[in-house]
C-alpha cells in the first residue's frame, strides 16, 4: 500500500530545518510537518516571501535568513542555530544562466550542492537525528561527474548538464555521508530522496521562452508539489527506513507515483568518485568534518 502523510507520527516536540521553504514543495514540506506538531524554521534567502509563506501555516513556524550562494551567510546561519532533530536539503536552481556565486562557483552546482555540503557540516554536530538531501531524476542525464572542472572554468557551460552535475552530486553525498556517518559508529542518518516532476517554479528561471510553457507541460506528465513534497516528508519522519536506499517516485520513469526505493544510476553509486567529491567539496568550501 503506498505511504501516505496520514502516517506521519505526532513531531511535538521535534524541530526540522528546511532550506528553500518560501515555494513549491518546500512550502508543502513546511506546512504538513508544522501541522503535525514540528517546529519549522524556514531557511531562506528571500525572507519577506518566506515571512508571508509561514504567516499562512498554522503551527510553530520561524523563518531565517540563508543564501546558499554566499558561505558567509551560511556560516552565519549556522552560527545562530542550536540543536535541531532534521535538516532538510531542499533547495535548488534549475538551468539558469550561466554565474557564479559570491564565492566564485557555478551558481547550480554551488547553490545546490556546494551551499548544503557546507551549511551541513557546519550543522551536523547539532542535528540529533537525520539529514534529508533532496537530489533529482536528473542526475541520470549527465555521463560523467567532470570532478577535475566542477565549476566550468575549462569547459562550454551547459545548463542542462549544470543541473544534472549538481543533482548527482546531492545524491553522491548523502551517500557519502551515510557511509561516513555509519563508519564512525553514529545513530545520526544520511537520506536521498527525489521528488520525481512537479511544476514548481523552478521550471520557469531559464530566462528564455521555454519559462512561458514549461510549467503547464510538465503539469501533464508530473504530479502536484503536495505529492511531491511526500519524498521528503517520508524520509524526514518515518521512524525506521533504509538509509541505504534512494527514496522517491517511480512511475513514468521516477516523475510520479508514491514513494518507493527507487532506481540511480551507476554513476551515482561510484564510491571513488563519492570520496573525491567530498575532498573537493572540503577544499573548496573550508568546511571540514568532525565524525
Amino acid at each position: 500500500m503506498a505511504w501516505k502523510p496520514s502516517e506521519i507520527p505526532d513531531l511535538t516536540g521535534r524541530t526540522f530545518v528546511i532550506t528553500g521553504a518560501n515555494g513549491g514543495i518546500g512550502k508543502h514540506t513546511t506546512a504538513v510537518l508544522a501541522a503535525n506538531g514540528a517546529r519549522v524554521i524556514m531557511a531562506c534567502r528571500n525572507t519577506t516571501t518566506a515571512q508571508r509563506v509561514a504567516d499562512g501555516i498554522e503551527g510553530e513556524v520561524t523563518v531565517a535568513a540563508l543564501d546558499l550562494a554566499d558561505l558567509s551567510s551560511v556560516r552565519e546561519f549556522a552560527a545562530h542555530t542550536g540543536e535541531f532533530d532534521v535538516l532538510i536539503n531542499n533547495a535548488g536552481l534549475m538551468n539558469i544562466p550561466f554565474s557564479r556565486t559570491r564565492d566564485g562557483f557555478e551558481t547550480q552546482w554551488g547553490v545546490n550542492h556546494l551551499g548544503h555540503f557546507a551549511l551541513t557540516g557546519l550543522l551536523l554536530d547539532r542535528v540529533r537525528d537525520r539529514v534529508v538531501t533532496l537530489a533529482s531524476i536528473a542526475h541520470r542525464q549527465t555521463p560523467k561527474l567532470w570532478i577535475d572542472d566542477l565549476n566550468y572554468e575549462h569547459r562550454r557551460y551547459q545548463r542542462n548538464l549544470a543541473y544534472a552535475q549538481s543533482k548527482l552530486s546531492n545524491l553522491m553525498f548523502a551517500r557519502e555521508l551515510q557511509r561516513r556517518l555509519s563508519a564512525a559508529g553514529s545513530a545520526k542518518r544520511s537520506y536521498a530522496v527525489h521528488p520525481g516532476v512537479s511544476a514548481t517554479d523552478l521550471f520557469t528561471r531559464t530566462e528564455t521562452l521555454v519559462d512561458k510553457v514549461a510549467k503547464p507541460a510538465i503539469a501533464l506528465i508530473g504530479h502536484s508539489p503536495a505529492r511531491a513534497a511526500h519524498s521528503s516528508l517520508f524520509a524526514a519522519t518515518m521512524p525506521d527506513i533504509d538509509p541505504n536506499q534512494y527514496w522517491g517516485p517511480n512511475r513514468l520513469f521516477g516523475s510520479q507515483g508514491p514513494v518507493v526505493a527507487s532506481p540511480s544510476s551507476k554513476l551515482s553509486e561510484d564510491r571513488d568518485l563519492h570520496r573525491r567529491l567530498w575532498e573537493e567539496s572540503e577544499r573548496l568550501t573550508g568546511v571540514h568534518y568532525a565524525f
